[in-house]
């Protein structure tokens, strides 16, 4: 939303994610993923997981970077991943799931209408106070109840906010150190992956 990050993908691809700027990776199997901050001065933005199907939990990993003018946006929405309105994101997401940022001015109202089968809904504040109806502040993290319906959000004050929508995971999730599998099995080949990338890493000096 502000400043400016650097990564360095699985392949040890260089890059930088500018302000409005997205970027994707899908770590499968197992990954290492890098970067720090592209620039001196503040560096405003947020970090989304999701949890893999187990199609796809220990499969390659994907990074697929997008640029400012390469998110589509609809009224006030940029759309980050999935579909909304008019607007669409190229990233190919593993489940159904649409993840926005948007920016309202003081005042405005704006309506969300999930897609059908959407029933899990959360916002975070970026800045700026809305309602939705309860009052959101900067750094709130509100999840909503289980729910296809509507939701209007009032902005009291400019604010900017990423709200996400999804169907539910349909797996129990199995958490390990460096990640979330659907299976102890699959946690396990995913960690001793994990370490076999790192001791390359090591002998290679890159770590």
């Amino acid at each position: 939303m502000e400043g400016a990050v650097s990564y360095i993908d699985p392949d040890n691809v260089r890059g930088t994610v500018p302000a409005g700027g997205v970027e994707w990776m899908q770590a499968g199997r197992g990954m290492w993923h890098g970067g720090g901050l592209d620039k001196a001065g503040r560096t405003r933005g947020f970090q989304l997981w999701i949890a893999l199907p187990p199609e796809l939990e220990l499969g390659p990993t994907v990074s697929d970077p997008q640029a400012p003018e390469d998110v589509e946006e609809d009224g006030p929405a940029r759309v980050l991943l999935g579909s909304y309105g008019s607007a669409s994101s190229a990233i190919v997401s593993p489940s159904p799931i649409n993840y926005l940022a948007v920016r309202l001015k003081a005042g405005e109202r704006w309506r969300y209408e999930p897609p059908a089968g959407h029933t899990v809904l959360w916002v975070a504040i970026a800045t700026g106070a809305l309602s939705a109806p309860d009052e959101l502040r900067v750094g709130d993290l509100a999840v909503f109840e289980p729910s296809s319906k509507a939701v209007e959000f009032e902005a009291q004050t400019d604010a900017e906010f990423v709200l996400g929508s999804a169907t539910p995971h349909e797996h129990d999730l199995v958490s390990g150190y460096n990640s979330v599998h659907t299976s102890p099995a699959a946690l396990r080949d995913g960690e001793a992956h994990i370490s076999s990338i790192k001791e390359r890493l090591v002998q290679q000096g890159r770590l």
